[in-house]
Formats: C-alpha cells, structure tokens, sequence
C-alpha cells in the first residue's frame, strides 16, 4: 500500500497495490504492519456501511468527541462519492481546514481520517456503497453534526441541493460547535 500525504496534517490517501491479471485484480486493503509503520492506528473495532440510493445523498459532517473521538477508514466499494474532512483538532498546524477526494468502485483506493476530524461525504452516483472502519465504537452521547454548507468549513459539493437527513440539515454550525466544545 502507498499512503499519500494529503494538505491536512495526519490525513492519508490510501492507494493499494493492485496485482491485476485477465481475471480482474487482487490488492491488500488494509495491514496492521503497513499502517503502524505509517504511524496509524491498527485497531478498528467498528465497521460499518453505508448504502445510499440516490446521487446527491449526503451524509455529514461528523464526529465523535473525546474521549471517544474516532479514527476513520474509508472506502466506496459501489458508485462514487466525493468525500470531505475538516481538521478540528485545536492544536493542529492544519487546523479548521478542509480538503476532499473522490472515491469510487474502480480504483480501491480509501481515505484515512484522523481522529478529531469532521468528516461527510456527497454519493455522485445512485446506489453507492460506503465501508468504514472506525478505531472507536459509536458513543451516541459523544456524536456531533456540523452543518455541511456552513461556509467557514470552505468545502464545495458537488451537488447543491443534496438529499438530507434530518440531523445533518438541522445541525449546527462550525462556530457554534467550536463554542459548545470549549474552543476560543
């Protein structure tokens, strides 16, 4: 596997080897070995997924808060997706700032997401499937939503008028949530 930096601190692309043949191909999509010489972390106890029927499906952006905050693992396995992070960790150089990828079923590559982050992600395609791996297990008193179009987030989906979920179009902003976590 190739990590590849990308512009927030601690945030990877992760690209498999594929050994391909006539028959398809074959690639490694996660080595606790790889990982920890990446200085990542190697224990995922969560897996979940995520099936969404309708392109412009989005589902973000969020977190966990200490002490239950999660690294993430993720992959889109069917369709596409263009899948977004913030850097929400006060003492971070890259610090609320945001960037984004597009996944999709071809190329197997995933998406580390560090612990701390706010993360979302818009399907660009019907029917996309979304496998995560998460280094803690869901703690519904710890999970939070930030708005996704909140402007200081800087990110710009794709699709502007996206299908919701209640929660995600009734959360609350980036300032508000800075506040609520204690931040200045």
């Amino acid at each position: 596997m190739k990590f590849v930096e990308l512009p927030l601190a601690g945030a990877y692309l992760v690209r498999p080897e594929l050994r391909e043949d006539e028959r398809g191909f074959f690639a490694r999509t996660f080595c606790t070995d790889e990982f920890a010489a990446a200085g990542l972390p190697v224990d995922f106890p969560q897996q979940s997924m995520a099936r969404s029927r309708r392109a412009g499906t989005l589902r973000g952006m969020h977190l966990q808060l200490d002490p239950h905050a999660e690294a993430k693992y993720v992959r889109c396995v069917r369709g596409r997706i263009f899948d977004a992070i913030v850097d929400l960790r006060p003492d971070s150089p890259t610090f609320r700032r945001s960037t984004s990828v597009e996944l999709d079923e071809t190329g197997a590559d995933a998406l580390f997401v560090p612990a701390g982050f706010a993360h979302g992600y818009q399907t660009l395609a019907d029917d996309s499937d979304v496998l995560y791996a998460m280094s803690a297990r869901y703690a519904p008193a710890a999970a939070r939503s930030i708005r996704w179009n909140d402007p200081a987030l800087g990110i710009s989906w794709p699709i502007a008028q996206p299908v919701l979920s209640a929660l995600d179009r009734d959360a609350s902003g980036l300032a508000e949530f800075l506040r609520e976590r204690g931040d200045r």
